[in-house]
């Protein structure tokens, strides 16, 4: 019942990562290429991600318009997580992303990290962001469903 949680960027991708009964998303890793279309070995971390941990669900950020519209990006995160499902056969959930990489940044700021090294470790935490929402809404569905029994 582990959960994989990803913020797919332009030469990163956060990677966050459940307790083994999906209730907390932990920071994992941050993937890092040089160029965008370059995703062979991004797509090769994830598998072993995925096998090493038992994964059985992948939850990829939606960057989503402030006006509830899908832009490029969206497409392109869209079009990665269709083949991560192709390539594992996992599901994978759309989760909306808006201002987690903000609320990533807040939280490293009242952190004191030094905005310089923020960097290295933003990503994660949206990743984080992005898992821990869904991880929530899915134990409020089980609440809901528990209720009306």
């Amino acid at each position: 019942m582990r959960y994989l949680g990803l913020d797919y960027g332009s030469k990163t991708v956060g990677v966050a990562l459940s307790d083994p009964l999906g209730w907390t998303a932990q920071a994992f890793e941050t993937i890092t290429r040089k160029e965008e279309n370059k995703l062979r070995k991004t797509y090769a971390r994830i598998e072993e991600i995925i096998k090493e941990y038992g994964v059985t669900k992948v939850v990829v950020g939606l960057p989503k318009n402030m006006d509830d519209t899908e832009g490029e990006r969206a497409l392109l995160a869209r079009d990665f997580a269709s083949n991560i499902h192709r390539r594992t056969g996992i599901e994978i959930v759309m989760w909306d992303e808006r201002l987690t990489t903000i609320a990533a940044d807040e939280v490293l700021e009242e952190a004191g990290v030094k905005k310089e090294n923020r960097k290295a470790v933003i990503d994660q935490i949206a990743a984080v962001f992005i898992l821990q929402g869904y991880l929530d809404f899915e134990a409020k569905e089980a609440k809901k469903q528990d209720f009306n029994k």
